[in-house]
Order: structure tokens, then sequence, then C-alpha cells
């Protein structure tokens, strides 16, 4: 099989959690360009959600918004449910959505806790348990995590974050040995800083960018399609003998 075409998705079939912009949305939109048909997970922004899924469906594949707040009891098999409807099933499932909160660690309320476990590891154990059998029935499948530079270097006011990140991190290692023999890859890519609005008050500030600058060896923030290319890899064929991986896309950052 030539390089490209190992990269081709057509006939799969994506969902993609929080997607409607940044990191998300490019990976989404990866995939619809190489041929995969997506479902692009919203949480509040129809016009978003709409907004990236009439985008993906420029490259003429089938595209739907799906509204779901990943921290509410039951959203996860409601959005599973409606995913597979839309599309006749999940071939690749993508764990964008997360929560995180900058809190001091010794003051952080019961409410920013339970938050963050319930969208970055409930709804991502949920989904997955609902997504990964059919897979494993096909004898096909890509479940990719999106993990952070925290993994290597936690942010002192994101304690319950970068440790769900990490949590996250053992968990597809450990789900990779579960599902490899069925034909079913399960990865990690840990993004450091990316140029997304969940940034944009920090980027915003020339000297904290030059500040973040500094303390990364290609000397850049990245962009949300450095993500995405990476994603793609990940989520093809062209990864077919890649699981259990630990992907950073920071620059270099983690090893500083």
């Amino acid at each position: 099989m030539a390089i490209l075409e190992q990269f081709r998705l057509n006939g799969r079939r994506a969902l993609v959690t929080g997607a409607p912009r940044g990191i998300g949305k490019s990976i989404a939109l990866a995939l619809a360009e190489c041929g995969a048909d997506v479902v692009i997970n919203y949480a509040s922004s129809k016009a978003l959600g709409e907004a990236a899924a009439a985008e993906a469906r420029a490259f003429g594949v089938k595209a739907f918004a799906i509204q779901a707040e990943l921290g509410q009891d039951g959203a996860a098999q409601r959005l599973y449910e409606q995913s597979v409807e839309a599309l006749g099933g999940i071939d690749i499932l993508v764990h964008n959505a997360s929560v995180q909160y900058r809190t001091a660690w010794g003051d952080i309320p019961s409410s920013e806790f339970d938050t963050q476990i319930a969208v970055n590891l409930k709804a991502m154990v949920e989904l997955t348990q609902l997504a990964v059998p059919p897979m494993c029935d096909r004898g096909w499948g890509r479940v990719l995590m999106i993990g952070s530079v925290q993994q290597a270097k936690p942010h002192p006011e994101m304690w319950i974050y970068a440790g769900t990140k990490h949590a996250q991190l053992n968990m597809s290692r450990n789900l990779a040995l579960r599902v490899a023999q069925y034909g079913v890859t399960v990865n990690n890519l840990a993004p450091g800083a990316i140029n997304t609005f969940r940034n944009e008050e920090t980027l915003s500030d020339p000297e904290n960018v030059a500040r973040i600058n500094a303390r990364i060896p290609l000397g850049r923030v990245g962009e949300p399609d450095d993500c995405a290319a990476a994603a793609l890899l990940l989520c093809s064929d062209a990864g077919k003998y890649i699981t259990g991986a630990d992907l950073f896309v920071d620059g270099g950052l983690s090893i500083v």
C-alpha cells in the first residue's frame, strides 16, 4: 500500500468530543479531509458546532453537530446513541473534551473536583465502554485520548486537571493491551502550549508569549493543526502498528 493511501479514511466514522473549536475541531476537520464521516460534539454553542460541521461537509463527507454536556449524568450514552444513529457506527473515538480550572491546590472546591472527574475521566470511560466492543467485533478501531504536557509538567494551579490527564494515560495503556488482539489501537496525544481559545487571555500579552516561547525548545507556541496532523497518524492505517503510545506535540516542552 502506498504511504499516502494509508492516511485515507474513506468509509470510517469518527466521533470527536469537545470539537466545535480548537484542537478538537482541527482533528475533526483533518479526519473529514481524509474521508471520514464525523460527529462534532459540542457542549453549549450550537452555532460553533454547526459551523464546524459545515466546514467538515465541505470535504464531501457526512458531518453532524451533536450537543452533549459530558459532565452531566447520561450525557455520554446519549451522545453515543445519537452518533451511531447519525453515522451508523463509530470506528474512531477521539476523547478531546476536558475541563480545567486554575485554583491553588488547597482551595479547590468539591464542585471543581467533581466536574473535572466527570468530564475528563468518567465520560471518557463511559464512551469507551460503549464504542470499543463494536470496534472489536468489526476487527478495526481507533481510540485516541487527548492528554496534556501536564502529564510531565503539571501546572501548580491545575492539580486535579493534571492528575486526570495522567490517569487517562495510564488507562489508555491498560486498554491498549486488552484490545490489541482485535485490531483496535489505543493511544494518547499530549499537546503542549497551543494557540487555542483556552489560552487566548495568556497569549494576548506579548510579554507572556515571549516568556512561554523561551521555555519551548522549538521556540514557539503550537497551533491546533500541529495536533491534528499527529492525530491523523494515530487514527488511520498509517498508525496501525502504534498502540499504547504517548505522543507529545509540545515543541519539546516536556523534555526541559
